[in-house]
């Protein structure tokens, strides 16, 4: 059949009310998921010849709240304030007038104050000179503290960085321009100046993520493609309000979170929760008692594989439910809070320690249903504003919980989804809501939870645009280095300091500016701050 010849799909007022059955609703539904299918080729046909494609679906409208709007005042006439009055001036130009007549009075000054910048070549050719002491001993001018034997000086490197990594300026481009201004430099040179030599940046990324960690009640996660040497891989983002790190691997398992979330380190750990883990996944009880006739062990990780051979664990899952066991047992065990909920968009990976849900995620199942008839389409209308009449239920609870409330709200949340309406894919979307009631709900045991996880979509945003203008990285030092500075810049913007500042005082030694991970545990343990962890 050509994908022109679209079959005509008979409404639901067409078919007499006799040979209306369950059956009849389901095939209908299941034609109009095909026809769906099909305008999904055609716009992908379209695509592919230059034509405009459907437009796509709009966002969640749950946090444009309606009733806000009407109940808002007007807004209030803002006080115009000075812009210059606390610019620091580097000059000052009295200009009189010209053709003074004598005898005129001096009256005081009108101010115009113009903002700029100097761009201009400084090069400096160092003497170091060389003396030869009465004893023949030779000695050597040292060069000044900050040169530090580099051939391009402190703010050309501050500035290089902070175009490629902050302004996302490609390599070519920033080597153009500095070559305008008549730098001399070498491709290597710059991609030198930008990926080499930085452990010290590296060590303060992974601490940001410990001092996180340590200090939080709960966390945003998310991940997004990220390919590099020409293969698909995957970048994966933990952060809240207070911190975000971002780590580029080959896998977006289970496993490799945990691994994240070691923080650093290489260790399985068999402990009480670990082997708790293994018995919630029915790992077989054979191969627990074995594991359990260990007692609490660390094996390091170069050791791992072997220990599971030795103990005759081959099977691919079963070697799969002993790694996350023991990952999971070794990041409680350096001190991560077990009571640490995890906000994520329901990616299964993420389903670890106290797992809480998006609930723009969980609502977009609903706007992506569409009804064949009025009836269907009135009854996706409905339990829509159903659930933003609850969101925003939810939200006020967080402002002032209650047990009262709580208990009213957990048992609507049950009516919701009881709903039976006449549209079969709805119902199901519904149960599958109810399925997920735990994880959606979790706020109402835990208050300061968010209730999206649109922090995280933000943060992530910053490398979805880095892959569209660069595409994928080719080193390894390229794609450690572009995890690092993504992690300190936007960590650096939470804790209100400029990514300038930060680079200017790391590049320069200055100790003006604390380690980040430090920063994140002052601002934790402040009342403003995010939730500590709890006990």
């Amino acid at each position: 059949m050509s994908l022109k010849v679209v079959p005509k799909i008979p409404k639901l007022s067409e078919i007499p009310s006799d040979q209306v059955s369950p059956v009849v609703l389901n095939l209908l539904e299941i034609c109009h998921h095909f026809q769906e299918l099909f305008h999904g080729l055609r716009d992908e046909i379209a695509r592919l010849k230059g034509e405009k494609a459907r437009p796509k679906i709009k966002p969640s409208k749950l946090e444009d709240d309606p009733k806000d709007k009407e109940k808002s005042e007007p807004k209030k006439p803002r006080e115009r304030r000075k812009k210059t009055a606390d610019l620091e001036i580097h000059d000052t130009i009295p200009l009189p007038p010209k053709g003074l007549p004598v005898g005129s009075r001096f009256k005081g000054y009108g101010y115009f104050t113009q903002q700029g910048i100097k761009i201009s070549l400084y090069n400096v050719l160092y003497m170091m000179e060389r003396w030869i002491t009465p004893t023949g001993e030779c000695l050597v001018g040292k060069l000044p503290a900050g040169v530090d034997g580099e051939h391009y000086n402190q703010p050309l490197r501050v500035y290089i960085l902070h175009q490629y990594y902050h302004c996302l300026v490609t390599q070519p481009l920033i080597l153009e321009q500095i070559r305008e201004w008549g730098i001399k430099m070498s491709a290597g040179q710059l991609s030198a100046i930008l990926i080499k030599d930085k452990e010290k940046y590296h060590a303060e990324k992974e601490d940001i993520l410990r001092a996180g960690l340590e200090t939080s009640s709960y966390v945003h996660v998310d991940d997004t493609g990220a390919r590099h040497q020409g293969h698909n891989g995957y970048c994966t983002h933990i952060g809240n309000e207070l911190f975000a790190y971002f780590a580029s691997t080959q896998s977006k398992s289970r496993i490799n979170f945990l691994e994240l979330l070691r923080a650093g380190a290489d260790d399985y750990v068999l402990n009480e929760e670990a082997l708790a883990y293994m018995r919630a996944q029915k790992l077989p009880q054979f191969l627990l008692d074995r594991l359990i006739g260990m007692g609490n062990k660390s094996i390091e990780g170069k050791e791992w594989s072997a220990f599971l051979a030795d103990l005759g664990i081959k099977d691919s899952r079963h070697l799969q439910i002993a790694t996350e066991g023991a990952l999971l047992g070794s990041v409680l065990d350096h001190g991560i809070n077990p009571n640490l909920a995890i906000v994520s968009d329901d990616a299964g990976q993420f389903d670890i320690l106290r797992h809480g849900l998006c609930w723009i995620h969980a609502e977009r199942v609903f706007v992506k249903l569409i009804g064949f008839d009025d009836a269907q389409r009135a009854a996706i209308e409905k339990v829509r504003t159903e659930i933003w009449d609850y969101y925003r239920e939810l939200k006020a609870y967080k402002s002032s919980p209650d047990e009262e409330k709580k208990a009213l709200l957990d048992a609507k949340f049950d009516e919701i989804c009881a709903t039976k309406t006449c549209f079969v894919s709805l119902n199901l979307a519904l149960q599958r809501m109810h399925r997920n009631k735990a994880e959606l709900l979790l706020v109402l045991e835990r208050p300061e939870l968010p209730l999206n996880n649109n922090l995280s979509e933000r943060d992530i945003r910053e490398y979805v645009k880095r892959r569209i203008i660069s595409g994928s990285t080719r080193s390894t030092d390229g794609r450690r280095c572009r995890d690092t500075f993504a992690s300190l810049k936007k960590t650096s913007r939470k804790l209100g300091i400029s990514f300038w500042d930060f680079l200017s005082a790391r590049v320069s030694g200055r100790g003006d500016i604390a380690p980040l991970g430090e920063l994140i545990r002052r601002h934790a343990s402040a009342p403003s701050g995010c939730q500590p962890a709890g006990p």
